[in-house]
């Protein structure tokens, strides 16, 4: 891949972010329900406590912390806002923690 193309994406990102800016005004959050096992753990992920901080990492390393760091903060919102209806929690949750739920089950 040459160059300009890296600079296209750089221009497509712009444009993304752009969208998402209209999608944040818009969606801020969205009612969910999930179901008692991966809301507890999600809450775990959030009380876990990690020791030191990560060293060099390779892109799938970073990945994989990134999307443990999306949990938790889902874990978070459930432990502040959610609601537990039987075996299930409702929550509401950020649009973008959402989305990182969704991308991780795709």
């Amino acid at each position: 891949m040459g160059d300009e193309q890296y600079v296209r994406y750089r221009d497509d990102m712009k444009v993304l972010a752009a969208i998402g800016a209209c999608v944040d005004r818009q969606a801020g959050r969205v009612v969910v329900r999930v179901p008692r096992e991966p809301a507890e753990a999600a809450v775990a992920a959030w009380e876990r406590t990690e020791e030191g901080a990560p060293g060099a990492e390779t892109p799938e390393q970073y990945a994989l912390q990134d999307g443990a760091a999306e949990l938790a903060l889902i874990g978070l919102a459930i432990s502040e806002r959610g609601r537990w209806e039987g075996e299930e929690v409702v929550v509401d949750l950020d649009v973008a923690s959402a989305g990182a739920a969704l991308r991780a089950a795709r």
